[in-house]
C-alpha cells in the first residue's frame, strides 16, 4: 500500500463550536506537530481559509451559523491538496457521500479522540472499515432516506418536506434529533 501524497506544511485549521473539545483537540495535535488556528463557526472557518489555506483542516459538521460542508467545500477550491476530516454527532450516509465530494477525506463519528482524527488526517489508518455486526434499523434506514432526500435538496427543507410528501416542520424536528440507532 502506498502512502498519500501529504501536503508537506502541518498547518491545521480546526472548526467546532464545542470550545472545551476544540482547545482539547488542538492541543493534542500540537504536541503531533501540527501548528493550529481554530474557529468556532463556519464564517470563521471560511475566513481563516481564505486568508491562508491550511494543509489539514478537521470541521464539525453541524455549527451554529450553518453547515460546516461549507467550510469543506471552500478549503477545496482554494487548496485542493488539503487533506480535511468531517466530525459529526449526527452521521448519516448522505452527508458522508457529499462531504466526500466536496473534498473530505474521512468521515468521523463524535465523540472521535486525537489518535483516531491522527490517523484519519495523515492516512494512517486501517485501509477498510469493518462490517457492521448488525443490520440497520427500520428507523435508522427511514432517518438515512430523508438525509439523503435532504441532501439531493442541497439541504432545503421546503423542498425535502414536499418531496417526502411530510410537513416542513416535522421535517426540521426529525432533522434537529440525532440519528437513530
Amino acid at each position: 500500500m502506498t502512502e498519500p501524497n501529504l501536503p508537506q506544511d502541518l498547518t491545521l485549521l480546526l472548526v467546532d463550536d464545542d470550545k472545551p473539545f476544540l482547545t482539547r483537540l488542538a492541543r493534542a495535535m500540537e504536541t503531533r506537530g501540527f501548528v493550529v488556528r481554530m474557529a468556532e463557526t463556519v464564517a470563521e472557518g471560511i475566513e481563516q481559509v481564505r486568508k491562508e489555506p491550511p494543509g489539514y483542516a478537521v470541521v464539525d459538521l453541524r455549527l451554529g451559523d450553518g453547515n460546516g460542508l461549507d467550510v469543506i467545500e471552500a478549503l477545496h477550491r482554494s487548496r485542493p491538496d488539503a487533506r480535511a476530516v468531517v466530525l459529526t454527532g449526527y452521521g448519516n450516509i448522505a452527508t458522508a457521500v457529499t462531504a466526500v465530494k466536496l473534498g473530505a477525506i474521512d468521515y468521523l463519528a463524535k465523540p472521535a479522540d486525537a489518535d483516531a482524527v491522527y490517523s484519519a488526517l495523515t492516512g494512517s489508518g486501517g485501509a477498510r472499515a469493518a462490517l457492521p455486526e448488525n443490520p440497520m434499523s427500520a428507523d435508522r434506514v427511514r432517518w438515512e432516506h430523508i438525509q439523503r432526500v435532504y441532501e439531493l435538496c442541497n439541504r432545503n427543507v421546503s423542498e425535502t418536506a414536499r418531496r417526502l410528501n411530510m410537513h416542513r416542520r416535522t421535517l426540521q424536528r426529525i432533522l434537529a434529533k440525532r440519528a437513530p440507532k
